[in-house]
């Protein structure tokens, strides 16, 4: 009889992919993922050290697990990714309720360390960095992703080393993946229903793949993709400013299935603040790529990373970043209040006043949901084309995302899941586009 393992995953679609694959690569062993917590033998929490007091938010769920096993048998409990690497050992001395402790570039190691805890009740940690082995481990594990939109993993790591960053230190360097073992897993996700492929990295642009008779680049993958029947949409994040190339750039040109949306963090509109941060790019060079993607696709629409009030901001680097705000208009963006992550360099600066950066932050956001709204209204009385992911739970509606990723909702039958068709826009609000599906009904094939 199979165990039932429960998976909660915070953090990025990295994150998401990495527990797609946990759960897969414990089927193996003879655990089934289950949606239910409380009838779970194992508890899994994938965690992210991003945002301040990821490693609090892990103790916390902790507890909450806890509560719902007071009176019975207690689970494998493991903490997996980012903290789970920064923290190891001293999660393991702090809570006694976790048993494993396992890193990201350790998951190869998760059924074997799990099936000696079952043998000899040890806890321990697993943080090794191994990420090319991780990946052979793993593309060897049967996919059994069955979304309509599937991200796919294609570098991991990082070498720029960002000031405020902790990647570089939970992820380790960077790393591409095998470029066959990349197309063998997308194509592994078309036969199982994937219509979109959203390639993912810490810096997805710096992929670079030496196997002795060519160097391929992010944009040899796009390409590549294009070629495969059923692939009706590519995406890739997160990028970094500095390896958005020409010959990626051309793609935008080039490619009929790479969609329009760019989601390039700057981060900061002051070349000293990204200096500060050591972003290795001026605010000229992003510039300068939005004009270019805007000469060779005019359909193409930026989204970006700002952090607020990192140390060192003073006004006019404040009103720098509202001026390149303005000039490149945000369809959608994510902003916030520098936090400090431990073990990094910024952890080490003088933070400005909170009261400053939370004036800062309101400005900055009320800015960009303004541009995000404006984008949003532009759609209202015009037809879209959707890609339709799910039914809504309760509802005799649809869920779907134009190319720019907006979240579409309408009335439709699930027998459009998976395809792309064509929605007339009703109304919107700052997060969501409101339609009614083509009265002529014309859609893509599936």
């Amino acid at each position: 009889m199979l165990k039932k393992v429960f998976v909660k995953t915070f953090g990025c679609q990295m994150n998401v992919y990495d527990s797609d694959k946990i759960t897969d690569t414990l089927k193996t062993i003879g655990y089934e993922k289950s949606e239910n917590l409380n009838s779970a033998d194992c508890f899994v929490l994938n965690t992210c050290h991003i945002r301040d007091k990821a490693k609090e938010k892990v103790y916390h769920e902790i507890g909450r697990v806890r509560e719902v096993f007071l009176n019975k048998s207690k689970p494998l409990v493991i903490v997996a990714g980012c903290v789970a690497q920064a923290e190891n050992t001293e999660m393991l001395k702090r809570e006694p309720y976790i048993d494993l402790v396992i890193g990201p570039q350790s998951y190869h190691k998760l059924n074997e360390t799990i099936l000696q805890f079952e043998k000899n009740k040890m806890k321990g940690d697993v943080t090794d960095f191994d990420t090319a082995e991780k990946f052979n481990y793993l593309s060897k594990i049967q996919n059994k992703n069955s979304k309509i939109s599937s991200f796919l993993t294609i570098q991991e790591g990082c070498d720029k080393f960002c000031h405020f960053c902790v990647v570089p230190y939970t992820r380790g360097p960077e790393y591409s993946r095998p470029f066959n073992q990349i197309i063998d897993e997308a194509n592994m996700m078309v036969q199982n229903g994937s219509k979109e492929i959203i390639l993912l990295g810490q810096n997805v642009n710096a992929y670079n793949y030496n196997n002795t008779k060519k160097i391929f680049r992010l944009s040899d993958l796009i390409m590549s993709l294009e070629k495969i029947n059923g692939i009706e949409r590519i995406r890739y994040t997160t990028s970094h400013p500095k390896d958005m190339t020409k010959d990626l750039l051309d793609c935008y040109k080039d490619s009929k299935k790479l969609m329009p949306f760019v989601h390039l963090p700057i981060q900061s509109g002051s070349n000293k603040i990204l200096k500060l941060m050591n972003r290795k790019h001026k605010v000229e060079e992003y510039i300068s790529t939005f004009d270019y993607l805007k000469k060779i696709n005019e359909k193409v629409e930026f989204s970006s990373d700002f952090i607020i009030g990192y140390p060192g901001e003073e006004i006019e680097d404040f009103e720098n970043t509202i001026k390149l705000i303005d000039t490149i208009k945000f369809i959608n963006s994510f902003s916030f209040i520098f936090s400090a992550r431990p073990g990094t360099t910024a952890s080490k600066l003088k933070p400005i006043d909170e009261k400053i950066s939370k004036e800062r932050l309101k400005i900055i956001q009320e800015k960009l949901f303004r541009y995000s709204r404006l984008n949003n209204k532009s759609f209202e009385n015009k037809y879209i084309d959707v890609l339709v992911e799910n039914e809504i739970h309760g509802q005799n509606k649809l869920f779907g995302r134009n190319e720019y990723m907006n979240s579409v909702i309408f009335e439709g039958n699930k027998n459009l899941i998976g395809k792309i068709v064509k929605v007339k826009v009703t109304k919107t609000n700052q997060n969501t586009l409101i339609g009614e599906l083509s009265e002529k009904n014309k859609f893509k094939a599936a």
